[in-house]
Parts: C-alpha cells; structure tokens; sequence
C-alpha cells in the first residue's frame, strides 16, 4: 500500500482527493497547521507544517511514496488588495520552496511531486470564440494570476532539478456541489435571479472536480506524466450558457439578469479582470496521455454530481 501526502488536504479539492484516494487503498497523510483538527478516518493521518515558519513534519514526508501538492490561499476568496495578492503568491510558491528544501536535505522514497497550478497563466482569448485554444507551451501571461502562475510553477521547476519527476496540473475552473465557482453563482439563484456577468460570450475552461481528482492520481501514477498539463474539460462553454445550465439544472423558475461589466469591477475590483476574461484552453495534450475524462461536456445533469 502505497503512501501519498497531500498539502490543502482540508479545502474542496483536497477533500474530495482525500476521499478518492481512500477508496483506491492508499494511505494518505495530510500537512496541514493544525492536526488536532483533521477529521478522523481509517487510512489518513495528519501531520502539521507550518509555511510562514518554514517548518514541516519531516517524518511525515519521508513516509511518503508521492506528493501532491495543492496549498494556497484562495485567489477569488477576497478582494485582491496589495497585502492579499502577497498572500496568494507567497502561500504557493513558500510553500513549494519548504517541500522542495526538506526533499533535497533528508533521505526520502518520494517518487512524484504533483502541484497545482492555475490557467490563469493564460491571457485572454485574441477573438470569441477562439479557433486556436492555449497550449501547453504559451507563454504566462504578463498579469498578476500569470506571474503569480509563472513563480508558482518555477518553485516546482526546482524540485524537477533535483531529479523528481514533477508534474505541474493548470487548472480551469472546478465545478462541485461542494463549493467554488458553483456555489457562488447559485446564491442569486435562491431568489430566481441568473446572474449573467459582462456580456455572457466569455469562454469557461472547466473541469469537474471528479475528472480533476482522477487526473491528479493518474499524474501521480503514470512515470510518462511530466511538465505542464491543462486539467480542464475538452468542451469549454460560454459563460451564459453555463449559468442557464446550473440554473435549469436546480428546477426552479429564473430570470436571466444581466450584469454589466462595470459593475463587476466596482464590486470586484481587480478580479473583474479574471471574472470577465474569456479563456478558451486546450486539453489534447492531457487527452494525449490516455486519461478518459468521466464528465467530457457540460450538461445539467453534471451539476448535482459531486463524483
């Protein structure tokens, strides 16, 4: 039985990776700032770290076969002010350098590091619809989220160096039942309200987060996985059709209301940026490697599964 350690093991994703990964028969430790508080169950065990302090568990991570590597602050959790857009660099690419220092200096059995990481390293689309989706090999865009990406994945470049083979997953926007994006847009769904936010025709690069887990354990298990994949579903869609999607998709009377650009950046701010991009993002390379995605097109069926 195998060991896999799991950094944002207590988010949305890390949660769901936690449970898949269970099923599947392995064991699974979590690093997380406060052990005590992790949910007890047969076959997971938590270890604390503690990334402002540079400090980890180092028992913990020589235990284990694998890492995947999910920590860092929530980029649409909050308004990016100045101190917040530090956090979200720092939370990541700190946290990658305290793995990427433990594994050069104690002897370990690691096999593969996995990190996430983000499509915000593109641009926007040059025309909607795009007939050319970003590749792998596109350069990070010029912009805070494509820094932010670009010294994120440096960060897992240096544990590459060390002879790890690392993969680095760019992640469209998850859709779950569990939170994120879709929660955020059923909450004016409550009172019959679509919310449809610029003019609507902005590509969604998405993924379920089933497909996105089973896509991370296939990185960590296949030794031909290296360098930077798309975890994003082949079907992008427009913005308004996945909002009339999720809305129809919950049975209830709703009016599409539109939401002008405008007042998307008053009540977001910087982030309006990202909220109203439209990013249409190419998933041939990850399809290449054989990986069958569960959840291919969307449908409103999809919205109520969260496996």
């Amino acid at each position: 039985m195998q060991t896999i350690l799991i950094t944002g093991g207590t988010g949305m994703i890390g949660t769901a990776m936690r449970q898949a990964l269970v099923l599947q028969g392995y064991r699974v430790i979590i690093l997380t700032r406060n052990p005590a508080a992790g949910k007890q169950e047969e076959g997971v065990t938590y270890a604390r770290w503690d990334v402002e302090k540079q400090e980890a568990d180092e028992q913990a991570i020589a235990a284990a076969d694998h890492i995947i590597h999910l920590a860092g602050a929530g980029v649409a959790d909050k308004r990016w002010t100045a101190t917040r857009k530090a956090e979200i660099v720092q939370s990541r690419t700190r946290s990658t350098q305290l793995l990427a220092d433990i594994l050069r200096r104690i002897p370990n059995k690691v096999k593969s590091f996995v990190s996430a990481s983000a499509t915000g390293w593109y641009g926007a689309d040059p025309t909607v619809p795009n007939p050319n989706p970003f590749t792998e090999d596109a350069p990070a865009e010029n912009s805070f989220l494509g820094n932010t990406c670009r010294e994120w994945e440096a960060a897992s470049d240096a544990i590459a160096a060390a002879g790890l083979r690392t993969v680095k997953l760019r992640i469209g926007v998850v859709l779950s039942p569990a939170g994120g994006l879709q929660k955020a847009f059923t909450q004016p769904m409550k009172w019959g309200i679509a919310a449809i936010l610029g003019g609507g025709r902005q590509m969604i690069s998405w993924i379920h987060v089933h497909d996105l887990v089973q896509l991370f354990i296939k990185a960590t298990t296949d030794e031909n996985m290296q360098g930077a994949y798309n975890a994003v579903a082949p079907n992008p869609v427009d913005h308004r059709s996945l909002v009339l999607m999720l809305a129809r998709s919950r049975q209830r009377f709703f009016i599409p209301v539109p939401v002008p650009g405008f007042m998307v950046r008053l009540i977001a701010g910087e982030l309006s940026t990202e909220v109203l991009k439209s990013a249409t993002v190419s998933a041939a390379k990850t399809v290449a490697t054989g990986f069958a995605f569960r959840y291919p097109v969307l449908t409103p069926e999809l919205f109520g599964k969260a496996g």
